[in-house]
């Protein structure tokens, strides 16, 4: 993201404030919070280029807080948070001068999508623009990384970190990635470690070597397992993260076409590329970010 976007978060909620600030802040967004829609007013001093404002909040609501915003910024987008059973209040924000709105439990992705799509309208005055790989990828400092000379230990404590659910709420889904990217002295993604390269790594070799047509249907019994487990994985704790990792996935430049994106996925069947400039890592853009891709652009075509 070559531009810091300032983010103005309004809702009544500490819990919801205080993570999505968090998880906006690693993401490269540079973020502000109001607890009230009087409090938000008084923000706008500061001078946010996207507004998120929850709907429901006790003293000024959300949508008389959207009017007063709009009359202290009115070229300020702002995307409005509404709570289950609360869509045709968010739609008829629109009327009001909202720029779109998201439900909550409220998906990172797609809000940290729609910060980029508010921002980019307002500042190119709605101009139609094709987004680039860059536009649409996840930062590197979304992703958990180790290095080659790691140990498989520490490996392991930092793909269990990414795959803890404590940054989540009742209203953020925070979609953790099951793999940790291993880059080398000049942030080059040179290998991957996923929780099957750990399962790879703890079995007995031998147990994955050719063996004879007779011995397929071999079945071992409990106590050929015995202690296997424990012991195999203090074993590979000590290993390096180079001995265990798979290879990295094909890279692409971040001003590449979307459509190459696309290709390059289907063709050599890899579910996530690594994302460079100028020859050094800066994030990762995966299937599921050109659906959501997808998604926005038949979402304004609908909009027409």
């Amino acid at each position: 993201m070559q531009h810091t976007i300032k983010v103005l978060i309004v809702d009544d909620e500490d819990q919801f404030r205080a993570t999505t600030k968090k998880i906006l802040d690693k993401r490269g967004f540079d973020t502000i919070v109001a607890g009230s829609g009087e409090e938000a007013v008084e923000l706008m001093a500061e001078h946010p280029e996207v507004v998120i404002l929850d709907i429901k909040m006790p003293g000024m609501g959300g949508i008389e807080a959207l009017e007063r915003i709009r009359k202290i910024a009115p070229d300020v987008p702002v995307i409005m948070l509404t709570g289950h059973g609360a869509e045709t209040t968010a739609k008829d924000a629109r009327g009001h001068g909202a720029f779109d709105y998201l439900a909550k439990p409220c998906s990172m992705d797609l809000l940290a999508a729609k910060i980029n799509d508010a921002w980019r309208q307002a500042a190119h005055e709605g101009t139609p623009h094709e987004k680039r790989v860059g536009d649409v990828m996840i930062p590197l400092a979304v992703y958990s990384t180790v290095t080659p000379d790691s140990t498989v230990e520490e490996a392991v404590f930092k793909l269990r970190e990414s795959l803890v659910t404590g940054l989540a709420t009742s209203q953020v889904v925070e979609r953790y990635h099951v793999s940790i990217l291993v880059l080398d002295a000049a942030r080059r993604v040179v290998g991957v470690v996923a929780i099957v390269d750990l399962f790879e790594g703890i079995l007995p070799a031998y147990l994955s070597a050719p063996k004879p047509s007779t011995a397929d249907s071999i079945q071992y019994s409990p106590m050929f397992w015995e202690g296997y487990f424990t012991r195999n994985v203090h074993d590979l704790a000590r290993k390096k993260v180079e001995d265990i990792m798979s290879p990295p996935p094909p890279a692409i430049e971040a001003d590449a076409n979307l459509m190459e994106a696309v290709y390059l996925m289907r063709y050599q069947k890899s579910r996530r590329l690594s994302v460079e400039k100028n020859g050094r890592a800066v994030g990762v853009i995966r299937e599921q970010d050109l659906l959501f891709e997808m998604e926005r652009v038949l979402s304004i075509r609908h909009a027409e």
